[in-house]
Protein backbone atom coordinates (compact mmCIF):
# COMPACT_ATOMS: atom_id res chain seq x y z
CA UNK A 1 0.00 0.00 0.00
CA UNK A 2 1.16 3.52 -0.76
CA UNK A 3 1.71 5.80 2.23
CA UNK A 4 0.20 8.81 0.43
CA UNK A 5 -3.09 8.13 -1.33
CA UNK A 6 -5.11 11.09 -2.43
CA UNK A 7 -6.38 13.73 -4.80
CA UNK A 8 -5.32 17.22 -5.76
CA UNK A 9 -7.43 20.10 -6.96
CA UNK A 10 -4.70 21.25 -9.30
CA UNK A 11 -6.35 21.76 -12.68
CA UNK A 12 -6.76 24.89 -14.79
CA UNK A 13 -10.34 26.13 -14.98
CA UNK A 14 -13.20 26.89 -12.63
CA UNK A 15 -12.33 25.65 -9.12
CA UNK A 16 -14.57 23.26 -7.27
CA UNK A 17 -17.04 24.81 -4.85
CA UNK A 18 -16.53 24.53 -1.11
CA UNK A 19 -19.54 22.22 -0.91
CA UNK A 20 -17.96 19.94 -3.49
CA UNK A 21 -14.65 19.90 -1.65
CA UNK A 22 -16.35 18.99 1.62
CA UNK A 23 -18.21 16.18 -0.13
CA UNK A 24 -15.08 14.95 -1.88
CA UNK A 25 -13.07 14.74 1.34
CA UNK A 26 -15.73 12.42 2.77
CA UNK A 27 -15.93 10.48 -0.52
CA UNK A 28 -12.20 9.72 -0.78
CA UNK A 29 -11.83 8.98 2.93
CA UNK A 30 -14.57 6.36 2.69
CA UNK A 31 -12.57 4.66 -0.08
CA UNK A 32 -9.26 4.51 1.75
CA UNK A 33 -7.59 7.71 0.56
CA UNK A 34 -5.81 9.82 3.15
CA UNK A 35 -4.74 13.08 1.45
CA UNK A 36 -6.45 16.12 -0.04
CA UNK A 37 -4.16 18.67 -1.71
CA UNK A 38 -5.59 22.17 -2.04
CA UNK A 39 -3.96 23.82 -5.07
CA UNK A 40 -6.61 25.22 -7.45
CA UNK A 41 -4.97 27.10 -10.31
CA UNK A 42 -8.06 29.32 -10.47
CA UNK A 43 -7.82 30.52 -6.85
CA UNK A 44 -6.04 33.90 -6.99
CA UNK A 45 -4.85 33.61 -3.39
CA UNK A 46 -2.96 30.44 -4.29
CA UNK A 47 -1.28 31.57 -7.51
CA UNK A 48 -1.74 35.04 -8.99
CA UNK A 49 -2.17 36.90 -5.68
CA UNK A 50 -0.14 34.58 -3.48
CA UNK A 51 1.25 37.51 -1.46
CA UNK A 52 -2.23 38.61 -0.36
CA UNK A 53 -3.20 37.40 3.13
CA UNK A 54 -6.28 35.39 4.01
CA UNK A 55 -8.90 37.54 5.71
CA UNK A 56 -12.41 37.05 7.04
CA UNK A 57 -14.58 34.70 5.00
CA UNK A 58 -11.67 33.35 2.94
CA UNK A 59 -9.98 32.13 6.11
CA UNK A 60 -13.26 30.73 7.44
CA UNK A 61 -13.78 28.79 4.21
CA UNK A 62 -10.33 27.28 4.46
CA UNK A 63 -10.90 26.30 8.08
CA UNK A 64 -14.04 24.38 7.13
CA UNK A 65 -11.98 22.27 4.74
CA UNK A 66 -9.26 21.68 7.32
CA UNK A 67 -11.85 20.65 9.92
CA UNK A 68 -13.56 18.29 7.45
CA UNK A 69 -10.24 16.60 6.73
CA UNK A 70 -9.56 16.22 10.42
CA UNK A 71 -12.97 14.62 11.00
CA UNK A 72 -12.34 12.03 8.30
CA UNK A 73 -8.68 11.26 8.97
CA UNK A 74 -7.45 12.99 5.81
CA UNK A 75 -4.28 15.07 5.64
CA UNK A 76 -4.98 18.56 4.31
CA UNK A 77 -2.08 19.84 2.21
CA UNK A 78 -2.11 23.58 1.60
CA UNK A 79 -0.18 24.78 -1.45
CA UNK A 80 1.10 28.08 -2.77
CA UNK A 81 2.27 28.71 -6.33
CA UNK A 82 4.45 31.84 -6.22
CA UNK A 83 6.69 31.07 -9.18
CA UNK A 84 5.13 33.41 -11.74
CA UNK A 85 6.13 36.55 -9.86
CA UNK A 86 8.33 35.79 -6.85
CA UNK A 87 11.74 37.40 -6.57
CA UNK A 88 13.79 34.55 -5.17
CA UNK A 89 16.40 36.85 -3.64
CA UNK A 90 13.84 39.13 -1.96
CA UNK A 91 13.57 38.99 1.82
CA UNK A 92 10.19 40.70 1.53
CA UNK A 93 8.86 37.95 -0.75
CA UNK A 94 10.24 35.29 1.60
CA UNK A 95 8.43 36.98 4.48
CA UNK A 96 5.15 37.18 2.54
CA UNK A 97 5.37 33.51 1.59
CA UNK A 98 6.16 32.19 5.04
CA UNK A 99 3.58 34.49 6.64
CA UNK A 100 0.91 32.99 4.37
CA UNK A 101 1.94 29.50 5.43
CA UNK A 102 1.89 30.58 9.09
CA UNK A 103 -1.69 31.83 8.74
CA UNK A 104 -2.80 28.45 7.42
CA UNK A 105 -0.71 26.58 9.98
CA UNK A 106 -2.68 28.35 12.71
CA UNK A 107 -5.75 26.45 11.45
CA UNK A 108 -4.04 23.20 12.33
CA UNK A 109 -2.44 22.41 8.97
CA UNK A 110 0.86 20.55 9.20
CA UNK A 111 1.64 19.68 5.56
CA UNK A 112 2.39 22.29 2.93
CA UNK A 113 3.11 22.39 -0.75
CA UNK A 114 5.38 24.76 -2.69
CA UNK A 115 4.40 24.50 -6.33
CA UNK A 116 6.91 25.77 -8.88
CA UNK A 117 5.34 24.20 -11.97
CA UNK A 118 4.35 25.92 -15.22
CA UNK A 119 6.63 28.92 -14.79
CA UNK A 120 9.51 30.35 -16.88
CA UNK A 121 12.64 28.21 -16.86
CA UNK A 122 14.87 31.31 -16.73
CA UNK A 123 15.24 33.77 -13.86
CA UNK A 124 13.05 36.81 -14.51
CA UNK A 125 14.23 39.45 -12.03
CA UNK A 126 17.60 41.21 -12.45
CA UNK A 127 18.31 40.81 -8.74
CA UNK A 128 17.84 37.05 -9.05
CA UNK A 129 20.17 36.84 -12.02
CA UNK A 130 22.79 38.60 -9.90
CA UNK A 131 22.19 36.36 -6.88
CA UNK A 132 21.88 32.92 -8.51
CA UNK A 133 23.54 31.13 -11.39
CA UNK A 134 20.30 29.55 -12.60
CA UNK A 135 16.76 28.56 -11.63
CA UNK A 136 17.67 25.39 -9.78
CA UNK A 137 20.00 27.29 -7.46
CA UNK A 138 17.25 29.82 -6.77
CA UNK A 139 14.79 27.01 -6.08
CA UNK A 140 17.12 25.21 -3.71
CA UNK A 141 17.51 28.45 -1.78
CA UNK A 142 13.78 29.15 -1.61
CA UNK A 143 12.87 25.58 -0.68
CA UNK A 144 15.48 25.59 2.08
CA UNK A 145 14.14 28.85 3.47
CA UNK A 146 10.56 27.58 3.54
CA UNK A 147 11.48 24.19 5.00
CA UNK A 148 13.57 25.74 7.77
CA UNK A 149 10.78 28.18 8.58
CA UNK A 150 8.14 25.47 8.81
CA UNK A 151 10.19 23.67 11.44
CA UNK A 152 10.60 20.01 12.38
CA UNK A 153 6.93 19.26 13.09
CA UNK A 154 5.64 20.25 9.65
CA UNK A 155 6.08 18.63 6.25
CA UNK A 156 6.83 20.11 2.84
CA UNK A 157 6.22 18.76 -0.64
CA UNK A 158 7.53 20.57 -3.71
CA UNK A 159 6.43 20.47 -7.33
CA UNK A 160 9.56 21.29 -9.36
CA UNK A 161 9.57 23.28 -12.59
CA UNK A 162 10.83 20.22 -14.44
CA UNK A 163 8.19 17.81 -13.20
CA UNK A 164 8.13 15.20 -15.94
CA UNK A 165 10.67 13.23 -17.97
CA UNK A 166 13.03 10.34 -17.42
CA UNK A 167 13.78 11.36 -13.82
CA UNK A 168 17.49 12.02 -14.14
CA UNK A 169 17.43 15.43 -15.85
CA UNK A 170 20.00 17.97 -14.69
CA UNK A 171 17.45 20.23 -12.99
CA UNK A 172 15.71 17.53 -10.97
CA UNK A 173 18.96 15.77 -10.05
CA UNK A 174 20.62 18.95 -8.82
CA UNK A 175 17.46 19.98 -7.01
CA UNK A 176 17.21 16.64 -5.23
CA UNK A 177 20.86 16.75 -4.19
CA UNK A 178 20.51 20.30 -2.90
CA UNK A 179 17.48 20.04 -0.59
CA UNK A 180 16.75 18.19 2.62
CA UNK A 181 15.91 14.51 1.96
CA UNK A 182 12.81 14.85 4.17
CA UNK A 183 11.19 17.07 1.53
CA UNK A 184 8.96 15.17 -0.90
CA UNK A 185 9.01 15.90 -4.62
CA UNK A 186 6.07 15.66 -7.02
CA UNK A 187 6.66 14.03 -10.40
CA UNK A 188 4.16 13.24 -13.17
CA UNK A 189 6.13 10.51 -14.93
CA UNK A 190 7.51 10.27 -18.44
CA UNK A 191 5.06 12.90 -19.70
CA UNK A 192 2.84 15.61 -18.30
CA UNK A 193 0.03 13.07 -18.69
CA UNK A 194 1.77 9.71 -18.56
CA UNK A 195 0.44 6.58 -20.24
CA UNK A 196 2.41 4.42 -17.80
CA UNK A 197 4.14 4.74 -14.45
CA UNK A 198 6.67 1.95 -14.16
CA UNK A 199 9.02 0.64 -11.54
CA UNK A 200 12.24 1.31 -13.44
CA UNK A 201 11.44 5.00 -13.86
CA UNK A 202 10.47 5.30 -10.19
CA UNK A 203 13.76 3.69 -9.18
CA UNK A 204 15.74 6.04 -11.43
CA UNK A 205 13.98 9.06 -9.93
CA UNK A 206 14.76 7.81 -6.41
CA UNK A 207 18.46 7.34 -7.25
CA UNK A 208 18.67 10.73 -8.97
CA UNK A 209 16.89 12.79 -6.30
CA UNK A 210 17.82 10.81 -3.16
CA UNK A 211 14.18 10.23 -2.20
CA UNK A 212 11.22 8.12 -3.34
CA UNK A 213 8.91 9.75 -5.84
CA UNK A 214 5.51 11.15 -5.02
CA UNK A 215 3.46 11.01 -8.20
CA UNK A 216 1.25 13.90 -9.21
CA UNK A 217 -0.74 11.77 -11.64
CA UNK A 218 -2.48 13.88 -14.27
CA UNK A 219 -5.51 11.65 -14.57
CA UNK A 220 -8.46 12.19 -14.81
CA UNK A 221 -7.69 15.91 -15.40
CA UNK A 222 -8.89 17.14 -18.81
CA UNK A 223 -7.92 20.81 -18.79
CA UNK A 224 -6.35 23.00 -21.50
CA UNK A 225 -6.08 21.05 -24.81
CA UNK A 226 -7.95 18.04 -23.40
CA UNK A 227 -11.20 19.87 -22.75
CA UNK A 228 -13.05 17.94 -25.47
CA UNK A 229 -12.28 14.63 -23.72
CA UNK A 230 -14.18 13.11 -20.81
CA UNK A 231 -11.82 11.06 -18.69
CA UNK A 232 -14.00 8.43 -17.06
CA UNK A 233 -12.17 5.29 -18.21
CA UNK A 234 -10.41 2.74 -16.00
CA UNK A 235 -7.18 3.60 -14.19
CA UNK A 236 -4.46 1.52 -15.81
CA UNK A 237 -0.83 1.43 -16.86
CA UNK A 238 0.49 1.78 -13.31
CA UNK A 239 2.98 -0.86 -12.16
CA UNK A 240 1.59 -3.13 -9.46
CA UNK A 241 4.88 -2.81 -7.55
CA UNK A 242 5.20 0.96 -7.91
CA UNK A 243 4.87 1.45 -4.14
CA UNK A 244 8.38 0.03 -3.68
CA UNK A 245 9.93 3.25 -4.99
CA UNK A 246 7.03 5.69 -4.57
CA UNK A 247 5.78 7.37 -1.44
CA UNK A 248 2.37 7.77 -3.01
CA UNK A 249 0.12 8.93 -5.79
CA UNK A 250 -1.98 12.08 -5.88
CA UNK A 251 -4.62 12.15 -8.61
CA UNK A 252 -5.38 15.46 -10.34
CA UNK A 253 -9.11 15.82 -10.91
CA UNK A 254 -11.22 17.38 -13.62
CA UNK A 255 -13.22 20.57 -13.30
CA UNK A 256 -16.10 18.11 -13.82
CA UNK A 257 -16.49 17.19 -10.17
CA UNK A 258 -18.98 14.32 -10.31
CA UNK A 259 -17.27 12.72 -13.29
CA UNK A 260 -13.93 12.84 -11.48
CA UNK A 261 -15.34 10.56 -8.78
CA UNK A 262 -15.35 7.61 -11.20
CA UNK A 263 -11.59 7.81 -11.63
CA UNK A 264 -11.02 8.59 -7.95
CA UNK A 265 -12.94 5.49 -6.89
CA UNK A 266 -10.92 3.15 -9.09
CA UNK A 267 -7.64 4.91 -8.25
CA UNK A 268 -8.41 4.43 -4.56
CA UNK A 269 -8.66 0.68 -5.13
CA UNK A 270 -5.31 0.59 -6.92
CA UNK A 271 -3.57 2.59 -4.20
CA UNK A 272 -4.95 0.39 -1.41
CA UNK A 273 -4.05 -2.94 -3.06
CA UNK A 274 -1.90 -2.43 -6.16
CA UNK A 275 -0.78 -6.04 -6.49
CA UNK A 276 -4.37 -7.36 -6.59
CA UNK A 277 -5.80 -4.52 -8.68
CA UNK A 278 -7.82 -5.36 -11.81
CA UNK A 279 -8.56 -2.26 -13.86
CA UNK A 280 -11.74 -3.39 -15.64
CA UNK A 281 -13.32 -4.95 -12.57
CA UNK A 282 -12.48 -1.91 -10.46
CA UNK A 283 -13.90 0.37 -13.15
CA UNK A 284 -17.24 -1.40 -13.14
CA UNK A 285 -17.41 -1.12 -9.35
CA UNK A 286 -16.58 2.58 -9.63
CA UNK A 287 -19.30 3.14 -12.22
CA UNK A 288 -21.86 1.41 -10.01
CA UNK A 289 -20.62 3.43 -7.04
CA UNK A 290 -21.00 6.83 -8.73
CA UNK A 291 -23.70 6.23 -11.33
CA UNK A 292 -26.07 3.98 -9.39
CA UNK A 293 -27.55 0.61 -10.29
CA UNK A 294 -30.61 2.01 -12.06
CA UNK A 295 -28.52 3.86 -14.65
CA UNK A 296 -25.47 1.60 -14.75
CA UNK A 297 -26.25 -0.30 -17.96
CA UNK A 298 -26.96 2.87 -19.95
CA UNK A 299 -24.01 4.81 -18.57
CA UNK A 300 -21.57 1.89 -19.00
CA UNK A 301 -22.55 1.60 -22.67
CA UNK A 302 -21.85 5.33 -23.07
CA UNK A 303 -18.64 5.20 -21.02
CA UNK A 304 -17.20 2.47 -23.24
CA UNK A 305 -17.22 4.98 -26.13
CA UNK A 306 -15.30 7.70 -24.26
CA UNK A 307 -12.23 5.83 -23.10
CA UNK A 308 -9.85 8.18 -24.92
CA UNK A 309 -7.17 9.55 -22.61
CA UNK A 310 -3.46 9.37 -22.01
CA UNK A 311 -4.07 6.03 -20.30
CA UNK A 312 -5.99 4.30 -23.05
CA UNK A 313 -4.96 2.98 -26.45
CA UNK A 314 -8.57 1.98 -27.03
CA UNK A 315 -11.31 4.40 -28.01
CA UNK A 316 -14.53 2.39 -28.23
CA UNK A 317 -13.62 -1.32 -28.08
CA UNK A 318 -17.15 -2.76 -28.21
CA UNK A 319 -18.15 -0.59 -31.16
CA UNK A 320 -14.90 -1.42 -32.94
CA UNK A 321 -15.73 -5.11 -32.76
CA UNK A 322 -19.27 -4.42 -33.96
CA UNK A 323 -18.09 -2.39 -36.97
CA UNK A 324 -15.46 -5.00 -37.80
CA UNK A 325 -18.17 -7.66 -37.88
CA UNK A 326 -20.46 -5.42 -39.93
CA UNK A 327 -17.78 -4.63 -42.51
CA UNK A 328 -16.91 -8.28 -42.98
CA UNK A 329 -20.52 -9.41 -43.14
CA UNK A 330 -21.50 -6.67 -45.55
CA UNK A 331 -18.61 -7.30 -47.92
CA UNK A 332 -18.18 -11.05 -47.79
CA UNK A 333 -21.16 -12.73 -46.12
CA UNK A 334 -24.83 -11.96 -45.41
CA UNK A 335 -25.53 -8.25 -45.86
CA UNK A 336 -28.93 -8.39 -44.22
CA UNK A 337 -27.62 -10.23 -41.17
CA UNK A 338 -24.75 -7.74 -40.87
CA UNK A 339 -27.18 -4.83 -41.10
CA UNK A 340 -29.47 -6.39 -38.48
CA UNK A 341 -26.60 -6.90 -36.04
CA UNK A 342 -25.45 -3.29 -36.43
CA UNK A 343 -29.03 -2.07 -36.05
CA UNK A 344 -29.24 -3.89 -32.72
CA UNK A 345 -26.04 -2.22 -31.50
CA UNK A 346 -27.33 1.19 -32.61
CA UNK A 347 -30.72 0.64 -30.98
CA UNK A 348 -29.16 -0.20 -27.61
CA UNK A 349 -27.07 2.96 -27.83
CA UNK A 350 -30.13 5.03 -28.75
CA UNK A 351 -32.05 3.66 -25.78
CA UNK A 352 -29.10 4.35 -23.47
CA UNK A 353 -28.71 7.93 -24.72
CA UNK A 354 -32.43 8.60 -24.37
CA UNK A 355 -32.46 7.22 -20.83
CA UNK A 356 -29.51 9.32 -19.73
CA UNK A 357 -30.69 12.52 -21.42
CA UNK A 358 -34.43 12.34 -20.74
CA UNK A 359 -35.20 9.83 -18.04
CA UNK A 360 -34.97 10.24 -14.27
CA UNK A 361 -31.47 9.37 -13.11
CA UNK A 362 -29.86 8.65 -9.75
CA UNK A 363 -27.05 11.21 -10.13
CA UNK A 364 -28.39 14.13 -12.19
CA UNK A 365 -25.28 16.25 -11.54
CA UNK A 366 -23.12 13.58 -13.18
CA UNK A 367 -25.35 13.47 -16.25
CA UNK A 368 -25.48 17.27 -16.48
CA UNK A 369 -21.68 17.43 -16.59
CA UNK A 370 -21.47 14.77 -19.28
CA UNK A 371 -24.46 16.00 -21.32
CA UNK A 372 -22.43 17.35 -24.29
CA UNK A 373 -20.68 13.97 -24.63
CA UNK A 374 -23.91 12.01 -24.16
CA UNK A 375 -25.57 14.13 -26.85
CA UNK A 376 -22.75 13.26 -29.25
CA UNK A 377 -23.16 9.62 -28.22
CA UNK A 378 -26.82 9.90 -29.19
CA UNK A 379 -25.98 11.46 -32.57
CA UNK A 380 -23.52 8.65 -33.19
CA UNK A 381 -26.13 6.05 -32.29
CA UNK A 382 -28.55 7.62 -34.77
CA UNK A 383 -25.84 7.62 -37.43
CA UNK A 384 -25.16 3.92 -36.88
CA UNK A 385 -28.88 3.17 -37.08
CA UNK A 386 -29.03 4.99 -40.41
CA UNK A 387 -26.00 3.09 -41.72
CA UNK A 388 -27.70 -0.18 -40.80
CA UNK A 389 -30.95 0.90 -42.48
CA UNK A 390 -29.21 1.93 -45.69
CA UNK A 391 -27.26 -1.33 -45.69
CA UNK A 392 -30.45 -3.36 -45.21
CA UNK A 393 -32.04 -1.54 -48.15
CA UNK A 394 -28.90 -1.96 -50.32
CA UNK A 395 -28.57 1.84 -50.58
CA UNK A 396 -25.42 2.40 -48.56
CA UNK A 397 -23.14 2.97 -51.54
CA UNK A 398 -25.60 5.05 -53.54
CA UNK A 399 -27.29 7.14 -50.84
CA UNK A 400 -24.77 7.01 -47.99
CA UNK A 401 -22.87 10.16 -49.03
CA UNK A 402 -25.98 12.35 -48.86
CA UNK A 403 -27.84 10.51 -46.06
CA UNK A 404 -24.94 10.38 -43.56
CA UNK A 405 -23.16 13.69 -44.05
CA UNK A 406 -25.44 15.48 -41.58
CA UNK A 407 -24.41 13.16 -38.76
CA UNK A 408 -20.73 13.64 -39.51
CA UNK A 409 -21.16 17.41 -39.62
CA UNK A 410 -23.05 17.43 -36.31
CA UNK A 411 -20.46 15.29 -34.55
CA UNK A 412 -17.60 17.48 -35.73
CA UNK A 413 -19.46 20.66 -34.76
CA UNK A 414 -20.07 19.31 -31.25
CA UNK A 415 -16.30 18.70 -30.85
CA UNK A 416 -16.60 16.13 -28.09
CA UNK A 417 -14.35 13.09 -28.23
CA UNK A 418 -16.84 10.24 -28.30
CA UNK A 419 -16.07 7.02 -30.22
CA UNK A 420 -12.50 8.31 -30.54
CA UNK A 421 -11.62 8.56 -34.24
CA UNK A 422 -13.55 5.41 -35.08
CA UNK A 423 -16.97 6.77 -36.04
CA UNK A 424 -15.60 9.95 -37.60
CA UNK A 425 -13.35 7.98 -39.94
CA UNK A 426 -16.09 5.47 -40.75
CA UNK A 427 -18.62 8.19 -41.64
CA UNK A 428 -15.96 10.12 -43.57
CA UNK A 429 -15.33 7.03 -45.70
CA UNK A 430 -19.03 6.45 -46.24
CA UNK A 431 -19.74 10.05 -47.22
CA UNK A 432 -16.77 10.54 -49.53
CA UNK A 433 -17.99 11.22 -53.10
CA UNK A 434 -15.91 8.42 -54.56
CA UNK A 435 -17.46 5.97 -52.10
CA UNK A 436 -20.46 5.48 -54.43
CA UNK A 437 -18.15 3.73 -56.87
CA UNK A 438 -16.58 1.27 -54.39
CA UNK A 439 -17.41 -1.48 -51.96
CA UNK A 440 -17.86 -0.44 -48.33
CA UNK A 441 -14.41 -0.21 -46.75
CA UNK A 442 -13.49 -2.02 -43.58
CA UNK A 443 -13.69 0.37 -40.60
CA UNK A 444 -10.37 1.69 -39.32
CA UNK A 445 -8.71 -0.36 -36.64
CA UNK A 446 -8.19 1.41 -33.33
CA UNK A 447 -4.41 1.34 -33.70
CA UNK A 448 -4.70 3.06 -37.06
CA UNK A 449 -7.08 5.64 -35.67
CA UNK A 450 -4.77 6.47 -32.79
CA UNK A 451 -1.73 6.67 -35.04
CA UNK A 452 -3.54 9.12 -37.32
CA UNK A 453 -4.68 11.39 -34.49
Amino acid sequence: MFAIRGVIEGFYGRPWTDAQRLELIEFVAARGMNTFVYAPKGDPLVREDWREPYLGEELTRLKRLVDQCRRHGVTFVYCLSPGLSIEYSSAADHAALTAKYDTVAALGVETFGLLLDDIPIDLQHPADRDAFTDLVEAHRSLIGTVFTHLGPTRSLIVCPTVYWGSGDEDYITRLGHGIDPRIDLFWSGRAICSATLDLADAALFARSTLRPVTYWDNYPVNDVAMGHELHIGPYQGRDRHLYRFATGVISNGMELFESSKIAFATIAEYLSAPEEYNAEESWMRALRDVVGDADLAAYALFADTVRSSCLSAEDAPALTRALDAFAYGYRFDDRHAAAAALADVAHRMQVAADHLLNGPVVNPALIAEARPWIESFGIGADALARVAELARENRLETDGPTELIGYLTALRAANRRVFGDLLDMTLAELTAPQHARHEIPAPPRLSTAKDAS
